[in-house]
């Protein structure tokens, strides 16, 4: 590795990165057994001891433009094996998250959300706002002349206190300011990488940009690259049902929306459905997927030892909030069935705020990772990164970490 020219120490940085979970930083001696361990790590320049070198010295802005940051899966392979407990994985995730606060728009934002301080303000903030918008609903249903619509059959029941046209369009507008704002973050990063990309390094991906983003998108969704990890099984399963079961609710609600406005869809394809439609079932079977997967993260992570880590606050943060949102969302349904007053209205309120801090918090939290690493892997496809990987983690696995130092 070769550094030209002077380096300004960025101290701030560095303690930034220790606080946020890589406070083993320190500990790394360069003895490159993390990159030697890494299945995804190129032949080329291989990731993370570099990484763990930047960071070592406070390379702030090398860090934060580098895509191999998101090719790390925080599989733990490399934490595992140092035999200086360094923790490669955790100071790589705790990058990311300084990339995600670096490059969120606006920043001041990226800082709060991630503060534990801040926490009762996070959760606050979409609390009062939904409050003000149940409060502004008779006077806009006046002005706009929206005729209330009252029907005590069970699947109707919360329509008069959370009219459908109210939560869309409180829902609809914050959705579209949560995704601008993100799409600004990840422009920014998209504009780093490519200003940081050495001029020897371009090697563009046959195909263009959408050949691409066809092969990262079958990435993600396969899970294909964390799979390779040996560490990351028992991650692997949460990940998937985390994925497919987010999948699977964000898909419900967008058929909710939509479907009354469409002229193809009729009947019982409708809002609101049946215990047995297809589409709640879909929804039931989702949150349960997610919820189970969120369950295995907290198992795995609790049971981590001392070189694996056991995740920061970025990590538990979005994890609570999900979970919180999953479990108010069955309490919900499971008190409207029973049809308990005012309790049913109480539990919706509260899922309904877990649900918009979520949503309003996406550009900010570590649910923006799969924006993030989507675009990383778009990229590092784009300039032929992923196609340096070679056989060099082969060799380290028929011949041993401990060898393969020993040859260094």
């Amino acid at each position: 590795m070769e550094f030209h020219g002077r380096i300004e120490p960025d101290l701030e940085f560095i303690e930034a990165l220790q606080r946020q979970g890589g406070e083993t930083l320190k500990k790394c001696i360069q003895c490159g057994t993390c990159s030697a361990t890494c299945a995804l790590s190129p032949d080329r320049s291989p990731f993370p001891r570099k990484e763990m070198a930047w960071a070592l010295f406070g390379m702030k802005d090398s860090l934060l433009n580098d895509p191999d940051v998101w090719l790390c899966y925080h599989c733990n392979d490399c934490s595992t094996r140092c035999p200086r407990g360094a923790r490669p994985g955790d100071v790589m995730a705790a990058v990311r998250q300084e990339c995600v606060q670096h490059h969120a728009v606006p920043r001041f934002l990226g800082r709060w959300v991630n503060e534990p301080a801040a926490l009762p303000l996070m959760l606050g903030i979409p609390a009062a706002l939904l409050t003000a918008a149940l409060l502004l609903r008779e006077p806009l249903e006046n002005a706009l002349g929206i005729t209330k619509s009252v029907d005590e059959r069970i699947v109707f029941a919360y329509s008069h206190m959370f009219p459908h046209w109210l939560l869309n369009a409180f829902f609809g507008l914050f959705t579209l300011l949560a995704f601008l704002a993100l799409a600004c973050g990840i422009v920014r990063f998209w504009r780093a990488m490519k200003a940081a990309l050495p001029p020897d390094r371009v090697n563009a991906s046959a195909g263009g940009l959408g050949s691409s983003f066809a092969r990262a998108l079958k990435s993600v969704i396969t899970h294909e690259n964390f799979s390779e990890c040996t560490s990351a099984r028992p991650r692997h399963a949460a990940h998937v049902c985390v994925f497919f079961g987010f999948l699977a609710l964000t898909l419900v609600t967008l058929w909710v929306i939509t479907a009354r406005y469409n002229p193809l869809i009729r009947g019982d394809f409708i809002y609101p459905f049946g215990f047995w439609n297809p589409i709640k079932i879909l929804a039931n079977v989702g949150g349960a997927a997610l919820v189970a997967g969120l369950v295995l993260m907290m198992i795995e992570r609790l049971k981590s030892n001392e070189q694996e880590g056991t995740g920061s606050y970025f990590d538990w943060a979005l994890i609570a909030a999900l979970l919180l949102a999953a479990l108010t969302g069955f309490a919900t349904e499971l008190l409207h069935y029973l049809r308990l007053e005012p309790h049913r209205h109480i539990a919706y309120f509260v899922h309904l705020v877990f649900v918009f801090a979520v949503l309003i918090y996406l550009p900010y939290s570590k649910l923006a990772h799969l924006a993030y690493r989507f675009t990383a892997l778009v990229f590092a496809d784009s300039i032929g990164r992923k196609n340096e990987a070679g056989a060099l983690v082969q060799d380290v696995k028929e011949r041993g970490p401990e060898e393969e130092r020993n040859d260094g």
